[in-house]
């Protein structure tokens, strides 16, 4: 009985210490998320978008920036509009070394984008050499390897490489995205390259990053390229 009771307490104690807490706010998770149900039924989610670039839109309907010039993604899929607690926590995740809330942004992602058409593979947006040194982690592939287990795709790591250092994006205006990008994106391994793929990344502004990306691999020979992101700036 006694060995009973410890084994008891020894189960709560567990239960109590590894309990999700919201990340957002510090109150205990729900939902086995580690946000908390308020900010869980705060969450922004990007349900009415342009299918070709996620912006939302009033109806789900294409941007007019897409009926004048598509992107070469065939569709984008954004979990949620960028704001409360969004933008709080991807940059956590992006510049702190917060893992924990990248591991929250990809079940995020993993429960928005399970009903939407497969690709045969996720490719993430790698960071520059240098880049990763500084910051230790790819935040974009910290997104796509647990989103890859949980939807049983493929993850090809080093297909796309990142061949030039570039300024970061968010010093720059759109123009200056753009020019900033060219040539910075190569493809290696071009017979690994399937059909359908999807780019991985944690926030879509202009979509510079994702456009030059998707360009690169049209031009290897992939028919199809989405985009998969956590957030999409309004």
């Amino acid at each position: 009985m006694e060995a009973k009771r410890v084994d008891h307490w020894l189960r709560r104690a567990g239960q109590l210490l590894l309990a999700p807490r919201c990340l957002a706010c510090g109150e205990p998770g729900a939902d086995g998320l580690d946000l908390c149900r308020a900010c869980t039924e705060a969450l922004p989610w990007n349900r009415a978008a342009c299918p070709r670039c996620a912006l939302p839109t009033p109806h789900g309907d294409r941007c007019g920036a897409c009926l004048q010039a598509p992107t070469p993604m065939t569709a984008t899929y954004a979990a949620c509009v960028y704001g409360l607690p969004l933008d709080r926590l991807v940059p956590r995740f992006k510049f702190h070394q917060d893992l924990a809330c990248g591991r929250l942004l990809a079940e995020l992602m993993t429960r928005s984008l399970a009903t939407v058409e497969r690709p045969d593979a996720l490719i993430p947006i790698p960071l520059h050499a240098s880049r990763l040194r500084q910051r230790g982690y790819d935040q974009a592939l910290e997104l796509a390897r647990p989103l890859g287990r949980a939807l049983d795709l493929p993850l090809l790591e080093r297909v796309l490489i990142r061949q030039r250092e570039t300024a970061p994006q968010s010093e720059l205006d759109a123009a200056a995205r753009r020019r900033n990008l060219r040539g910075a994106f190569a493809v290696q391994a071009r017979d690994m390259l399937p059909a359908h793929v999807a780019l991985v990344d944690d926030v879509m502004t202009t979509g510079a990053t994702l456009q030059a990306a998707a360009q690169v691999l049209l031009r290897a020979g992939v028919q199809r390229v989405d985009a998969w992101v956590c957030a999409r700036s309004p």
